[in-house]
């Protein structure tokens, strides 16, 4: 129970420790992208090869470094030596690894980088791993930091997540964690003086509005009402999205500092965290984190003796995309169905249980304690004018380098995508990146340029509209993305290749939201519904040049009478996709024809004689025997029978079989 600043000092002293022992430590990620490739079969083979050897070595878990496709990826900590990561790691790797520690030795080979020293976020203070000289393979280890997928980072909300057990209350502190909070209400720190640092400080929502911060705590503490909610949001329901399951693994106790600073300065004694039934780690992980809290003193009555008294419970989600909007979610707590309300009562005035409610996302919550920390013109500093601080992108899709990553605001696509990413596999052509989840839109990253497209009317704000240039080198923050015709959302980015086909993304992202649409509202219930049938229209070469209008216009529909911003924000990977690939539209419709190859009604499979070898491996793979030919002798296509499975693609070593 920690009741004075000498009581937290101690845990600190006890956590650091953990953090930094007196013998071999080897540190594996276990979060869900570790587990997904073997993390846990990694860790127990350590395990038993620990036991086996009788290494003297402690064998401990974290969460999430970031670079999920290098994963199972664990770290060896050794006194007076680097801290080496390992990457692509296999249980017999393992073994091996642990085989040559004990004798002394590492597997440089196998190493992903290395980190000689450490940058406290908080107090800035530096531990340095490396003390004396070290062996000449160790130092010829290129530093983690310097690798591109690393180099353009600044961690302020993932700045725990691949470092710390997050099932450690002690090692959260030993990084300087609950110090602020404890501070905060050990000297009654002013609740107005709180709200006016995170106004100054610029934060925004990142949740996918941008709604400025610090206005809605003010809003919610002025509102009327002793009983006032905090809520996390972390219903994170956006395909190729996975930035709030990784800070929920990887550092629970950083969203629950930043809610206990956030309830204390609007005046709340209750809070709940909202989060998707697909997440069993993250409601593990977070569960903990209040139990440990809780027996500790950090939540509960009279909380570190202030007189402050705060706490939580969470709340599991059914999985409905429609509940990570505000009132759905409020509702889905309640216990009733999770369908939004009219927006002209606002939650921070009647929320949850009609009571002022201040709802931010994860990332929103773990961005307070730094920003109490160190105050506003530090956050500010960060990023850009209207952008303020970092922001957590999963990138994922048609690029090099897939994983979770924080940048600052005001970087540009073009860093991101080509610098940390590292450009497109097999040297393809970039097309487009879709930000903000289904509800955002596709930008054209197309490095040779784009064509003036067509303008859209009222749809299209009229200071975009003509792409003169290239969208690469686009800031990436609030405003620039909106503009565009995209949005930030909560931060999932999604490249594609020259292999998609942009009416086909547009009527996925449809498809997605007519099934998770609540259906209360008309708008959104039949205007994405007859979308859809449009679309399904034109994939199948049965589309008109008028169906390009009449999507627009029941768009704009969608957009001014839909009752939330799920059905509102639905039409943008349309007309996103209308706006920059405009012409693809009409090469389904005019010329029957899918450029990318990828709408099947419009494709047809034929094989090169030039190419083709006569190995029959296509011939028998195919499931309907329409491929015929003599071995070692060019093959043909029966287009009567071909059902373009693509299996006879999937299969050719020699590029022989071709999509027209």
């Amino acid at each position: 129970m920690i009741k004075t600043l000498e009581d937290l000092y101690e845990i600190k002293k006890r956590g650091e420790q953990k953090l930094h022992p007196d013998k071999i430590k080897i540190t594996v990620g276990t979060a869900t992208c570790g587990l997904a490739t073997g993390s846990g079969e990694v860790l127990k083979a350590i395990q038993d090869e620990v036991e086996k050897t009788g290494l003297d070595a402690i064998v401990a878990q974290t969460g999430c470094i970031g670079f999920c496709q290098k994963e199972p990826i664990l770290d060896v900590w050794m006194p007076n030596f680097p801290r080496i990561f390992y990457a692509e790691m296999t249980p017999l790797k393992a073994r091996q690894l642990v085989q040559a520690l004990k004798q002394g030795f590492h597997k440089p080979e196998w190493a992903l980088g290395k980190i000689i020293s450490e940058t406290n976020l908080l107090n800035e203070s530096i531990y340095n791993y490396t003390s004396e000289k070290v062996p000449l393979e160790i130092a010829k280890i290129h530093l983690l930091n310097d690798l591109p997928f690393y180099r353009k980072q600044f961690k302020i909300v993932l700045r725990h997540c691949g470092f710390i057990d997050p099932e450690d209350i002690e090692q959260y502190i030993a990084m300087g964690g609950y110090e602020t909070l404890f501070k905060t209400l050990s000297k009654k720190r002013d609740p107005i003086e709180m709200i006016e640092t995170l106004k100054r400080s610029g934060l925004r929502g990142r949740g996918g509005g941008g709604f400025p911060t610090g206005k809605k705590w003010e809003t919610v503490r002025n509102a009327r009402g002793d009983t006032k909610y905090v809520i996390c949001n972390a219903d994170e329901g956006d395909p190729g999205a996975y930035m709030d399951r990784s800070v929920l693994e990887g550092d629970p106790h950083s969203v629950l500092e930043g809610m206990i600073l956030g309830a204390y300065a609007i005046g709340a004694h209750h809070g709940y965290i909202y989060v998707r039934h697909e997440y069993p780690q993250a409601v593990k992980k977070f569960t903990k984190a209040i139990e440990q809290a809780r027996q500790y003193g950090i939540i509960g009555k009279n909380i570190f003796g202030s007189g402050f008294d705060f706490d939580i419970k969470v709340n599991r989600g059914g999985g409905a995309f429609v509940c990570g909007e505000s009132t759905a979610l409020m509702a889905s707590i309640e216990g009733e169905v999770g369908e939004p309300r009219a927006k002209y009562i606002h939650t921070a005035e009647m929320g949850l249980w009609n009571k002022p409610t201040n709802l931010n996302n994860v990332e929103t919550w773990a961005n307070i304690p730094p920003i109490m920390a160190r105050g506003a013109d530090w956050f500010a500093s960060i990023g850009t004018e209207g952008s303020k601080g970092t922001k957590v992108f999963s990138l994922v899709g048609k690029i090099n380098n897939t994983g979770l990553l924080e940048v600052p605001m005001g970087i540009t696509l073009r860093e991101i995508l080509y610098d940390i990413g590292e450009g497109i596999p097999e040297h393809r052509r970039f097309k487009a990146v879709q930000t903000g989840g289904p509800s955002g839109g596709c930008l054209i990253v197309d490095t040779f340029g784009w064509k003036r497209r067509e303008y859209l009317g009222d749809v299209a704000p009229p200071s975009v509209s003509y792409v003169t240039e290239s969208l690469i080198d686009l800031p990436v923050d609030f405003d620039t993305l909106t503009e565009a015709g995209s949005m930030m959302g909560s931060g999932g980015m999604i490249v594609m290749d020259d292999t998609s086909c942009m009416v086909d993304v547009g009527r996925y992202f449809l498809n997605f939201l007519k099934e998770e649409s609540c259906g209360k509202c008309v708008p959104c219930r039949e205007g994405i519904r007859n979308m859809l049938e449009i679309l399904d229209r034109i994939v199948t070469g049965n589309g008109r040049m008028e169906d390009i209008d009449t999507l627009i216009e029941i768009s704009q529909v969608l957009q001014d009478a839909s009752l939330c911003a799920l059905g509102g924000s639905a039409p943008n990977p349309v007309l996103s996709t209308i706006r920059y690939f405009r012409q693809e539209y009409e090469e389904h419709i005019l010329h029957k024809r899918c450029p990318a190859g990828v709408c099947k009604a419009l494709v047809k499979y034929s094989i090169d004689p030039e190419k083709c070898t006569g190995c029959t491996l296509c011939a028998t793979t195919c499931p309907e025997n329409c491929i015929s030919g003599k071995k070692k002798k060019p093959h043909k296509i029966d287009i009567s029978h071909c059902i373009k499975c693509g299996a006879c693609q999937e299969v050719c070593k020699f590029n022989a079989v071709v999509i027209q």
